[in-house]
């Protein structure tokens, strides 16, 4: 039977009105509105381009371009062959890649939101610093009372650096109380009641407590009944600049010092008054774009994992029990056998996160904070404020269309090589 090239024309028409519909005049059309001022009335040549290079918020979306593309792939990659490697020796392997696979099913808006909220600052609410929060405070001691000082008629002079020191030096059998207010409710909640020190011979002796009566009244400067004592305060004796003994305050806000402070002014050091620490700034200016691309990871390190582990059980166990016997350990063979027979699939896989990567904007656009967002800037979102922000620019952002259709095309040129490769085979 002939061939009829017209008949095969008439199947393809529809794909092909399709394909030059939603492809073909897009690129075409982009390219042409490159040429064009903002009206797209005037026609400017190359000034856009121009204007693009020699812009600041394009050359960081370019670098961040680059880090992404150097990245999220590796890692993802990385990732995605580490689990499928190990859990082929876990009995629960299928929930595991489930587990894993699992937010390859959230839509990247819904991922953007959650991981929004992960790197909240405030450990509270923000998950990552909560735990970041948590593993800090286990080998650092934090302060007691953030924010709390002195009234100004109590006796303490504050210094440059926040602390607290007594106008006049304390004598053994003189208690000396230092009242203190504006501490939080959370930090004062629980505690005992104060309790007035007793005199001791020898010794210095005094009372720290929060010089607040619930519903008003009270003496200020006297402790009066139901008045909360300050525990685990720092009080330091200071004698011509130096400290000469130091104590805590006991759970009832009492304290006790050595013979050797008589006549040494009483300081609370400002550590006791700093804020406590609040975790990292994942959402700021140096650390926006890793955080980003972690969230990145977290969405496709199950997709790398799953075609990684398709391939893996592919490759000939033979080798591997050979390299054994032969005395290899697991590394040699992971690194001599499995890598290398993987190669391919590896490849797909980078290949594929690569073209992904570079048109990156939903996770950036949800995740970034307004004041961090120039910081995570990359080419689709540039396109996407240039194009259709407050100062719109349809020129340039045609412009950076057609930037990161070229960026994109050698790597799908690699890509449709390698398929055809290996359809050859």
């Amino acid at each position: 039977m002939g061939t009829r090239p017209w008949l095969a024309a008439v199947f393809l028409l529809p794909a092909l009105v399709l394909l030059g519909a939603l492809v073909v005049y897009p690129i075409a059309y982009s390219v042409y509105r490159s040429f064009f001022d903002a009206s797209g009335n005037g026609f400017v040549g190359l000034d856009n381009y121009q204007e693009m290079f020699s812009d600041d918020a394009t050359k960081t979306a370019i670098k961040n371009n680059v880090i992404w593309l150097i990245l999220a792939p590796t890692v993802s990659t990385a990732l995605g062959l580490i689990f499928a490697v190990l859990t082929e020796r876990v009995r629960w392997a299928t929930a595991f890649k489930l587990v894993v696979f699992m937010p390859m099913a959230i839509s990247m808006l819904a991922a953007g939101i959650i991981f929004r909220l992960v790197y909240e600052q405030d450990p509270d609410k923000g998950v990552a610093n909560a735990m970041w929060v948590s593993v800090h405070d286990s080998f650092s001691e934090s302060p007691p009372f953030p924010g709390a000082h002195p009234r100004p008629t109590a006796g303490l002079t504050e210094a440059s650096n926040g602390s607290f020191t007594t106008k006049d030096a304390v004598h053994a059998g003189t208690p000396a109380a230092l009242p203190l207010v504006a501490a939080k409710r959370g930090d004062i909640s629980g505690a005992q009641d104060a309790k007035a020190a007793k005199a001791e011979p020898g010794k210095i002796t005094g009372t720290v407590w929060f010089d607040f009566t619930r519903g008003g009244g009270g003496e200020q400067g006297a402790i009066d009944k139901g008045e909360k004592a300050m525990a685990d305060l720092k009080v330091e004796a200071v004698k011509d600049g130096k400290v000469v003994a130091k104590t805590t305050t006991a759970a009832d806000g009492t304290y006790t010092l050595p013979a050797k402070a008589e006549g040494a002014q009483l300081r609370l050091p400002a550590w006791n008054f700093s804020e406590p620490y609040n975790g990292v700034d994942w959402l700021g200016p140096s650390l926006v774009t890793p955080a980003v691309i972690g969230a990145y990871v977290w969405i496709w390190a199950g997709f790398a994992m799953v075609l990684i582990a398709a391939g893996l059980a592919g490759v000939p166990r033979e080798l591997m029990e050979a390299a054994r016997m032969d005395g290899a350990n697991e590394w040699q063979v992971f690194r001599r056998i499995t890598v290398p027979m993987l190669a391919p699939v590896l490849s797909v896989v980078v290949v594929t996160l690569m073209i992904n990567v570079m048109k990156i904007f939903d996770l950036v656009y949800i995740i970034a904070p307004g004041p961090s967002q120039d910081d995570a800037n990359v080419l689709a979102l540039q396109l996407f404020q240039s194009s259709f922000g407050t100062d719109v620019n349809q020129g340039l952002g045609s412009a950076i269309a057609v930037l990161l259709l070229l960026l994109v095309l050698p790597v799908m040129f690699i890509n449709i090589r390698r398929i055809r490769r290996e359809s050859r085979r």
